[in-house]
């Protein structure tokens, strides 16, 4: 049974400069700064600059599927509102909007925790006297601290993000401007020989870049979760999405250049502090320990973003009566959702213990076989089922935008590693278990009427 329409409401106190900022911030994070050399590390030297280009093709391809359901359907928690449309909402678009949900207990917290991983990285850089185990207590405690920081009402947080934002954008900046004098066309240009034999290793090697490239790139539907806290959503949306893409791709391309035009792409494979040993190298030290703790700021100001944003999706799906009751609690003063918080709060602590690599390859597999896959094959079922639907924003091109994006998710995970496809796997079919003995307890689909 939903929860009753009575009580504590989202307040919209959003708007186009917050939601693109907290979009941004999402996006860049500390991503790039931690994946660049795995990147590189994929096809083994530069021409894994690709992997930019195609992920930002997939991304913006399904920043429009997401742009024009967002922007249809403005409601906090995003696809499980997206896939219960386009499914039914009392036969498998219950199933799929809860496993959307389910999926979300398990993937926020890894993206929360490879954050905190990096956080933990470069904070050895300012601290190099810190052992293995000390990293492992400091990531693990990060998600706890963002707890309590998120712990407040939204209005407050959306003047944070700003500010948070201008900290991400500063050091991207930093970076690109620095190398602007030094960009060289033949470090760039520097291919091992073979680079690009078109060989199956040269497809599973792009397909691996492009899954960091993704994980880089991933942020820009973050604004869907909190569309009921954005104000005119159906013009909102789908200009932070775009417009965020479009700033965060740029900048993703002008940043590795800078490094490796810098640094010796095999250098890079070896650096944990990618971005200080390339402002050091330009600098001096002293440069290259404030470059440090600026991304700090970003790593926190990316898991900060991140954490705001999913907190919502369980507190939606359990006020619509799909999920568990008690993540439908706001709280009193606040009106916001503290159960949903602080539950992925810890485990995001929990998942911080784990290693970089697997973090974001169980991350990606996760998301793209429960969420992505399933919504993007649903946006076109809306638009059979409901072609009279409001649609304050329509999708660009259609249908090749969509199709690109569906082909695009088969691409990244026919590339995964194993490990990371067992694992989602496992989340779907734990997940779907789950469901099935609560549906047939309650008597919902496919059990309805039995």
């Amino acid at each position: 049974m939903a929860a009753s329409s009575e009580g504590p409401k989202l307040r919209r106190e959003l708007g186009l400069v917050q939601a693109t900022a907290l979009a941004i911030t999402d996006m860049v994070g500390i991503g790039p700064y931690i994946t660049i050399p795995l990147f590189l590390a994929t096809m083994g030297g530069p021409q894994a600059m690709l992997g930019w280009l195609v992920g930002a093709a997939l991304a913006f391809c399904d920043g429009l599927v997401w742009a024009e359901l967002g922007a249809a359907m403005p409601k906090a928690g995003g696809s499980y509102h997206y896939l219960r449309a386009a499914y039914g909402p009392l036969s498998a678009g219950r199933w799929l909007s809860f496993l959307m949900v389910w999926q979300i207990i398990f993937s926020a917290p890894l993206s929360v925790a490879s954050g905190s991983i990096g956080f933990a990285d470069y904070l050895h850089y300012l601290l190099p006297g810190l052992t293995s185990w000390d990293l492992r207590v400091i990531a693990a405690a990060f998600p706890l601290l963002l707890v309590v920081l998120l712990y407040r009402r939204v209005g407050v947080i959306g003047k944070i993000s700003v500010v948070l934002a201008i900290g991400v954008l500063l050091g991207c900046l930093w970076i690109i401007v620095a190398g602007a004098p030094h960009l060289s066309a033949a470090r760039l240009l520097a291919f091992p020989p073979h680079a690009f034999r078109l060989r199956w290793i040269f497809w599973a090697g792009l397909g691996h870049a492009t899954l960091y490239a993704l994980y880089d790139y991933f942020g820009y539907y973050n604004v869907c979760y909190l569309a009921e806290e954005i104000r005119n959503p159906g013009w909102v949306i789908p200009r932070a999405i775009m417009g965020s893409i479009i700033v965060v791709g740029a900048l993703y391309i002008m940043m590795t250049s800078s490094f490796i035009s810098v640094v010796p792409w095999h250098r890079l494979l070896q650096s944990k502090f990618i971005a200080a040993t390339y402002i050091q190298a330009l600098q001096g030290a002293a440069a290259g320990k404030v470059m440090t703790v600026l991304l700090l700021w970003i790593a926190f100001s990316s898991a900060f973003s991140l954490l705001l944003g999913y907190s919502r999706i369980p507190y939606t799906a359990a006020e619509d009566g799909n999920f568990f009751r008690v993540f439908a609690k706001l709280h009193p003063e606040g009106q916001f959702p503290h159960v949903s918080l602080v539950t992925l709060g810890i485990i995001a602590a929990v998942f911080s213990l784990g290693n970089l690599s697997e973090v974001i390859g169980s991350l990606i597999a996760v998301r793209v076989l429960i969420q992505y896959l399933p919504q993007t094959i649903g946006f076109f079922l809306l638009r059979v089922r409901a072609p009279k639907m409001n649609r304050p924003f329509r999708m660009w091109f259609y249908p090749v935008p969509g199709v690109v994006s569906l082909l695009g998710w088969l691409y990244v995970l026919g590339t995964a590693a194993r490990r990371s496809l067992f694992f989602a796997a496992a989340v779907l079919v734990i997940g779907s278990a789950a469901y099935a003995f609560r549906a047939r307890k309650r008597g919902e689909w496919p059990w309805e009427g039995r």
